[in-house]
C-alpha cells in the first residue's frame, strides 16, 4: 500500500507487461508487512503471531476505520460491487454461455470432450486394445508394459499426455503413435513433452496440467521421485490425479549401485496422506493398475516399475491379476483355502513367493500367495475382503520386497518375517545382488518353514 505516486508506478508497470511480447515481464514491489500497524509493522511479529485487540484498534486509527468495528461493510460497498463487477459478471457469462451454446451446435462431438475434460471424465473405448500378456517365463519389463499401455491410453483418449525427465528412452514413456509428435511452438498439439533434468519442474507442470483439466504423466528414475517429492506433495494435497511413472525401481539396477537403487522410497511414498503407490509385479498387473489408476478423480498415483524383465505369471494357474483393483489379492492358495503360512510381495519379488509356494507345496506345505501391489487401495476394501486375503488367524506370514521393511510389521504381524533391505544396495550383477541380500525362492521357502518349525 502506498500514495498516488506508488499507484501511478503499479499501473505503468503493468502497462508495459500488457504491451511486451515475446519475453517474460517481472514486475519487483517492495511492500510493507503488517502496514499501518504502528508496533509491529515490518516485524516478523507481523507475519508470526495476531497483531493482538490493542493492535489492531492502533492499525484502524491509523487507517481511519471505526476502531471497535468488525467486518465491516459500509454502506454503498454491496452495491457498488453489484453494478459494476456483478453487472459486467453477468453480461460477460451470458455472453459465454452463448458463445459455448453455438459452438455445440456447430462441434457435437468436441463439446463432448470438453464436458468429459471438465468433469474428469473418460471418453468411450478409453481402455480398447489394452494389452493382455500369456504366460511366459522371461517375460517383460515393467517399464516396457508401461509403455505399450500407454501408448494405447494416448491414442484412445485425446487429453492424454505426457514425458520425462529428460529419460524417455529408460522410461519408456515416449509416445511413439503415428501422430503423437512433440509439444512445442509449431506442433502445440503434440502428445510428447519433454522436461529436461528438473523433477520438481516436472511435477510442477504436471499440476498445472492437471488444473487445466488435462490428464498428464511424467516419468523418471524411481531414486529420483526425492526431487520431485514437494510437487508430489502437492499433487495429493491438491488432489489433482497425475500420474507418475517411476522405473528402475529397486536392486534390478545391478551395477548402477545403490545411488540408483531405492531403499526408502517406496515406504516414504506410502506415507503420503492421498497418495495412491503400485509395485506391480508382472505386465498383466502393469496394466490392470493404469486401469485401477485412469478412473482416479482426486488421488495421484505413482508407479514403481522394473528395469528388468519380470516373468509373466500364468493366469491360468493363477488368479487373475483384475485383483490389482483391490490392491492386494490370492494368487496362489492352498488346497482347500486353508494355508499355514501366508507369502505376500510386491513387483520383481512377487515370482520369488510363487516359486517358493511351488516348493512348499510340494513338500506338503500349505501356503497362499498374496500379490500387493498398493497398500493404499488395500486399505480401502472392507474389513472381511482384507480378512479374506490375510485370515487373521494364519500368523505365519513372510513378506518380500526388494527395499526398507519400514511398515511391514502391520501385514506380517510379531510373529512374521520381512525378507527386505536393512542397508542400502550395492554395485554387483543382478543375480550376485539376489544372494547377497536373500531375494531367492530358497530363502523364502526357508524362512516359511522356520515359522511354522519345521527344518
Amino acid at each position: 500500500m502506498g500514495d498516488a505516486n506508488d499507484l501511478d508506478r503499479i499501473e505503468n508497470a503493468l502497462k508495459v507487461f500488457r504491451a511486451t511480447v515475446g519475453r517474460p515481464t517481472m514486475i519487483v514491489l517492495d511492500s510493507h508487512i503488517g502496514y499501518g500497524s504502528p508496533n509491529k509493522q515490518d516485524t516478523s511479529a507481523a507475519h508470526g503471531e495476531p497483531l493482538g485487540d490493542d493492535e489492531i484498534r492502533l492499525t484502524k486509527r491509523a487507517y481511519g476505520w471505526p476502531e471497535d468495528a468488525k467486518f465491516l461493510v459500509p454502506d454503498g460497498v454491496p452495491q457498488h460491487f453489484a453494478a459494476g463487477i456483478g453487472a459486467r459478471g453477468a453480461k460477460a457469462h451470458a455472453a459465454w454461455n452463448d458463445l459455448l451454446a453455438g459452438y455445440r451446435a456447430q462441434y457435437p462431438a468436441l463439446a463432448t470432450e470438453m464436458d468429459q475434460i471438465q468433469r474428469r471424465e473418460l471418453p468411450e473405448g478409453w481402455d480398447k486394445n489394452l494389452p493382455v500378456y500369456p504366460a511366459d517365463a522371461k517375460g517383460l519389463a515393467g517399464r516396457d508394459a508401461s509403455g505399450a499401455v500407454l501408448n494405447v491410453l494416448a491414442q484412445n483418449i485425446p487429453w492424454f499426455l505426457g514425458g520425462s525427465a529428460d529419460l524417455g528412452p529408460s522410461n519408456k514413456t515416449t509416445l511413439k503413435f503415428a501422430g503423437a509428435g512433440d509439444v512445442q511452438a509449431a506442433t502445440p498439439g503434440g502428445k510428447n513433452l519433454h522436461f529436461g533434468i528438473r523433477e520438481f519442474a516436472m511435477g510442477a507442470i504436471l499440476n498445472g496440467l492437471s488444473l487445466t483439466k488435462l490428464r498428464p504423466f511424467g516419468a523418471t528414475f524411481f531414486i529420483f521421485s526425492d526431487y520431485a517429492r514437494p510437487a508430489m506433495r502437492l499433487s495429493a494435497l491438491m488432489e489433482l490425479p497425475t500420474i507418475y511413472v517411476f522405473t528402475h525401481d529397486a536392486m534390478g539396477d545391478g551395477e548402477d549401485g545403490p545411488t540408483h537403487q531405492p531403499i526408502e522410497h517406496l515406504a516414504s511414498l506410502r506415507a503420503m496422506p492421498g497418495l495412491v503407490t503400485l509395485r506391480p509385479g508382472d505386465a498383466n498387473e502393469v496394466v490392470e493398475g493404469f486401469r485401477y489408476v485412469m478412473k482416479l478423480r482426486h488421488e495421484p498415483a505413482v508407479f514403481a516399475l522394473s528395469r528388468q524383465n519380470l516373468p509373466t505369471i500364468d493366469r491360468t494357474r493363477y488368479a487373475s491379476a483384475a485383483g490389482v483393483a483391490k490392491g492386494a489379492y490370492v494368487l496362489g492358495d492352498a488346497a482347500g483355502g486353508k494355508p499355514e503360512v501366508i507369502l505376500i510381495a510386491t513387483g520383481s519379488e512377487l515370482t520369488l513367493a510363487v516359486g517358493a509356494h511351488e516348493a512348499l507345496t510340494a513338500e506338503g506345505i500349505r501356503s497362499r500367495v498374496v500379490s500387493m501391489p498398493s497398500w493404499d487401495i488395500f486399505e480401502h476394501q472392507t474389513q472381511e475382503y482384507r480378512d479374506s486375503v490375510l485370515p487373521p488367524e494364519v500368523t505365519a506370514r513372510v513378506a518380500i520386497e526388494q527395499g526398507s521393511t519400514f511398515g511391514w510389521e502391520r501385514y506380517v504381524g510379531t510373529k512374521g518375517r520381512v525378507i527386505g533391505m536393512q542397508t542400502f544396495g550395492a554395485s554387483a550383477p543382478l543375480k550376485a545382488l539376489e544372494e547377497k541380500f536373500g531375494f531367492e525362492p530358497k530363502r523364502v521357502a526357508a524362512v516359511a518353514k522356520e515359522l511354522l518349525g519345521r527344518k
